[in-house]
């Protein structure tokens, strides 16, 4: 019998598959559903600083500011005691989830200020969470702020909420550093106990029409998983702390290739959208098939062996790869004469 078992962020998993921050675990049957079809742990959706902020202004607003123009009358507009905000909806979520799962549930937090992170997280960890992903969604658009501000923007962040909590943090990071290892190995030194790669930057579209910028969504598709596997094979072995590829993972095929490259667990997400929680089940299948044709008995025995540190050609990660894709690239007949 193959395997599956992995450690992720010092957590004993059945096996790879982690279904990432989506819908998904906003519902009690859908998170039962996937944890049926064999996930090992479970990535909550987000939760987002702006949106707390943005609810604590309104009620600032309307019931602690609202003017009458009668003083007797103040008394009419107390705080609603049934009132319920996107903080108190999450941690009720987060604890159901807790009641109702057997595997680990990882709450995921996207902040935009030190106390947000800080105090959010403390929250999180309260309610029962079994580790924290960071969803550091910061695109550095300003054109005066260096590589080191938006560097130590992180590393900063990492520090002062490893401080306040004791259950393990993983960042989920952009590919858009321009020393991703060693940005990776500085927080590894600030305390990380994982990175996830990478974040999707979702796109902003421009409709011709009104001239209006638009927001759009596009599910992931395979080929997007071969950037996340390219860095984790980079970094496996130079690093300790614990490897999640995000992004792309949609079949057992890249699933295995993450393994092979060296990640302890695969996200998946816009697959499961497609084709719901039983995809799971057919990814694992696939797995436990390729492995025992291969002969490999454990997903700690397959992992890394395609590393850069492992592969028969480690140049294959680095520039010696880009020649080689020039070089064998032949246009379809009568393109080129």
């Amino acid at each position: 019998m193959v395997d599956l078992s992995t450690e992720y962020l010092g957590l004993k998993l059945a096996n790879p598959l982690v279904p990432s921050a989506s819908p998904l675990s906003r519902d009690l049957d859908s998170a039962r559903r996937l944890e049926d079809a064999g996930a090992s742990a479970l990535v909550m959706y987000s939760l987002f600083e702006e949106t707390i902020r943005s609810e604590e202004r309104q009620m600032q607003r309307f019931l602690v500011e609202q003017d009458t123009g009668f003083a007797e009358a103040g008394d009419f507009f107390p705080e609603p005691p049934s009132y319920s905000s996107s903080l108190d909806d999450y941690l009720e979520q987060l604890a159901k989830l807790k009641a109702s799962l057997d595997i680990p549930v990882i709450a995921s937090l996207n902040g935009v200020s030190s106390d947000g992170w800080v105090g959010h997280g403390l929250d999180l960890q309260e309610a029962g969470a079994d580790a924290l992903e960071l969803n550091v969604y910061y695109i550095a658009a300003g054109i005066s702020e260096t590589a080191e501000e938006v560097e130590q923007r992180y590393v900063s962040l990492l520090q002062e909420l490893k401080e306040a909590v004791n259950i393990p943090v993983t960042l989920k990071l952009s590919n858009q550093f321009s020393a991703l290892g060693n940005m990776v190995k500085q927080l590894e030194r600030a305390g990380a106990d994982g990175v996830a790669l990478f974040n999707r930057f979702y796109q902003p579209d421009i409709d011709l029409d009104t001239l209006q910028v638009k927001p759009a969504l596009q599910l992931s598709d395979a080929h997007e998983a071969l950037l996340r596997i390219r860095w984790i094979a980079l970094l496996y072995g130079r690093v300790k702390l614990s490897l999640a590829v995000t992004g792309g993972i949609h079949g057992a095929e890249d699933a295995l290739k993450a393994l092979l490259a060296g990640a302890d667990v695969t996200h998946l997400c816009s697959t499961l959208l497609q084709h719901g929680p039983g995809r799971l089940t057919e990814i694992l299948d696939g797995m436990r098939a390729w492995m025992t044709d291969k002969e490999y008995e454990s997903v700690s025995q397959l992992k890394g062996s395609v590393s850069q540190q492992h592969a028969i050609d480690p140049g294959a990660y680095e520039r010696a790869n880009y020649l080689n894709v020039l070089d064998s690239y032949s246009p379809a007949p009568g393109v080129l004469r």
